[in-house]
């Protein structure tokens, strides 16, 4: 798929002064609540009503949606708003029933975008219609996954789309239900600048108190648009309750969003400045963190050796690392004098954890 800026048509034609907001229940549970939600986003910068109709859950058991009678309350709600509606499709099945009830814009979900074979079934589902697709990253960290979901869309002459990053699992548990891995994503811009791309703070964060944090992330990185759950009851919610916030949280939080336009160019500047250095944040983040997980390591390599009477410096080891990380760096255009010094004050820090475990 080529770069190329008719993949930004169905978004240049809304004429915002602002990211793209979608906004929603995460599930369509009655027609009151989907029509009550509605009512009440519809003056807010909401331009777009999301709502659930199969909910695909990681176990059975848990509430997977009202099915096909949810679209009826989608079109009514846009009747009676005038907003957009979307939803998630898994299947051809679905794609038909969501075409026959109008929905402007259908999401393929994380769990479907890991499967070349269902993106493909709807790529040709939905051949010869105008219809908004946005795709989800796959639930593991996969660029090319990602990539190649939305290249089998546009193969299939499929021109309005766009990606949702939606986070991804990870077997360690983090302060996110959904690691943000945001390198995936500020990569995916720097191949495909022209491809739409809208943060799901909702699916990342697990919770509500930090949707406003990684909607202002997103936004200093430039992403298109966010995606909200938002319900009107959110503790009452059949599913997810914990992520969903209110319709007047919303509105706040998207009066309190920093949103740098470009005017002059010493504001193009700025907004070039503050792009560059949010890259540099996440980047620093996740470099804390892979340290900190490298330190666990080392605090267990001192239970190992303190079990053995084993001493902590192991030259050979060390020297052994210290070449290779020179080799590697020079490959990533770092120069030896850097990673010299980087690599030393890393191995004094997994001496100090080790000498403290061994002396315990």
């Amino acid at each position: 798929m080529e770069n190329k800026k008719e993949l930004r048509g169905w978004l240049d034609k809304f004429g915002l002064d602002h990211p793209l907001v979608i906004a929603g229940p995460c599930s369509a549970e009655t027609e009151e609540q989907v029509l009550k939600i509605a009512h009440q986003l519809k003056d807010s910068d909401a331009t777009v009503l999301r709502a659930g109709i199969w909910k695909p859950r990681t176990r059975p058991g848990n509430f997977e949606g009202v099915g096909a009678l949810g679209l009826k309350w989608l079109k009514k709600a846009k009747e009676e708003t005038g907003m957009l509606t979307t939803t998630e499709v898994a299947n051809p099945t679905h794609v038909d029933l969501a075409l026959e009830n109008d929905v402007d814009i259908l999401w393929i979900g994380a769990r479907t975008t890991v499967s070349p074979f269902i993106v493909q079934e709807i790529a040709e589902a939905l051949k010869g219609t105008d219809k908004t697709v946005l795709v989800k990253n796959p639930v593991n960290p996969d660029l090319s996954l990602w990539l190649g979901a939305v290249e089998r869309l546009y193969t299939a002459d499929i021109k309005n789309l766009g990606v949702i990053h939606r986070g991804f699992s990870a077997y360690e548990k983090t302060k996110y239900r959904n690691n943000p891995e945001w390198q995936i994503a500020i990569e995916l811009q720097n191949k495909f600048p022209d491809l739409p791309l809208i943060l799901d703070p909702s699916h990342i964060a697990g919770r509500r108190d930090i949707i406003f944090d990684l909607c202002q992330t997103a936004l200093d990185l430039n992403y298109d648009g966010l995606m909200v759950e938002t319900h009107h009851t959110p503790d009452d919610a059949w599913s997810d309750a914990a992520q969903q916030i209110t319709p007047a949280t919303l509105v706040q939080i998207m009066k309190d969003l920093k949103i740098r336009k470009e005017v002059s160019e010493s504001e193009e500047f700025q907004n070039k400045l503050n792009n560059l250095r949010a890259k540099i944040d996440v980047a620093d983040n996740q470099l804390i963190e892979l340290l900190a997980k490298r330190m666990k390591v080392s605090d267990e390599i001192g239970k190992v050796k303190k079990a053995q009477n084993v001493s902590v410096l192991q030259t050979k080891r060390w020297n052994e690392i210290l070449g290779k990380m020179v080799l590697e760096g020079e490959q990533h255009g770092l120069s030896e004098e850097f990673i010299l010094r980087l690599f030393k004050a890393v191995h004094q820090e997994s001496i100090n954890h080790q000498e403290r475990v061994m002396n315990k």
